[in-house]
């Protein structure tokens, strides 16, 4: 098997320090404008307005969200990690934002020095379309294993829930091209997280996250006395920390999911972990921090990786 390549260059990627580990933003392409209205519906232009601290980087002029698709890179104790793979290009999708997307993501991903063929494990927080699109890629008219050395995990429950309920056509379109292949080349690994959540590796631990899907999971990097949270889908937009009410339509228990997502906040309120948004924009990266009975995001902007220091 050859692996899938892309000619065009890439920018330096965007990255984060967390003690010793160097976290990348692998970008993949800004979503539309449309996204915000649609997802998060009750983030009306008005309630935008509350927090003059989202503008301009999480909204436009108009009070529109600004949402994005990314995975995120990070090598561990030798372990090489991506976090979540997109939309994934030439894919037959019902969202017009989706459908038979050509990105320069595996450009991107190979110039992090993450070429496909090196990457030796993938964390999928949960199994919506937007998140295992690059699980796969076009080769030979059929869709194979885009990382072939790696373990690509998701959570058992996530598994279950997806295997047990009637899924409409789009649904499982996205399972026959992005997932089944993956399991059918024995590379999907079921991994039962408990309340406490549980260690895949030394340093990346799986916290669970249920509501936006019922298997839903975040995760958490830890070096030394540093750590970062990688969100997935359990916090699509900083609004949401204005507001933590505020839900997505593609919740699939809306009252878990505000569960879920206050008390992940109220956790990181006012400590040092650095929550990397799977969905936020550039800053993409900062603190939660406690504002009126309610919390904002505190922007810890990227460096270029070329910036940063070199690790031993």
């Amino acid at each position: 098997m050859h692996s899938p390549t892309n000619s065009h260059p890439a920018a330096a990627a965007p990255a984060w320090t967390v003690g010793d580990l160097t976290v990348q933003r692998i970008d993949e392409v800004a979503l539309p404008p449309q996204t915000g209205p649609w997802l998060l519906p009750s983030a009306t232009p008005d309630v935008v307005a509350e927090a003059p601290w989202l503008r301009p980087d999480f909204v436009d002029s108009a009070g529109i969200l600004r949402l994005d698709s990314h995975s995120f890179a990070v090598t561990v104790n030798g372990l090489r990690v991506l976090v979540d793979t997109g939309i994934g290009n030439g894919k037959t999708r019902a969202n017009p934002a989706w459908h038979n997307l050509n990105s320069d993501y595996l450009a991107r991903l190979s110039g992090a020095g993450f070429a496909p063929e090196t990457v030796d494990l993938v964390i999928l927080t949960h199994l919506h379309t937007d998140h295992v699109g690059w699980n796969t890629y076009a080769q030979d008219g059929t869709w194979a294993p885009t990382f072939p050395n790696a373990r690509y995990l998701t959570a058992r429950a996530e598994w279950d829930y997806w295997a047990g309920v009637d899924l409409e056509e789009a649904r499982r379109q996205m399972f026959r091209d992005s997932v089944h292949p993956v399991r059918d080349a024995g590379l999907l690994d079921l991994v039962d997280v408990p309340d406490e959540g549980t260690d895949v590796a030394p340093g990346i631990h799986l916290v669970p996250t249920p509501g936006h899907t019922p298997g839903h999971v975040a995760v958490k990097l830890h070096s030394h006395a540093a750590a970062a949270l990688i969100t997935g889908d359990c916090v699509h937009h900083p609004v949401q920390m204005l507001h933590p009410g505020i839900g997505s339509c593609a919740d699939v228990d809306p009252v878990q999911a505000e569960y879920t997502r206050r008390g992940l906040l109220a956790s990181l309120a006012d400590t040092d972990t650095l929550v990397l948004g799977t969905h936020f924009p550039p800053p993409t990266g900062g603190l939660v921090v406690s504002e009126g009975g309610s919390y904002r995001f505190a922007p810890a902007p990227a460096s270029p990786t070329s910036d940063l220091p070199a690790r031993r």
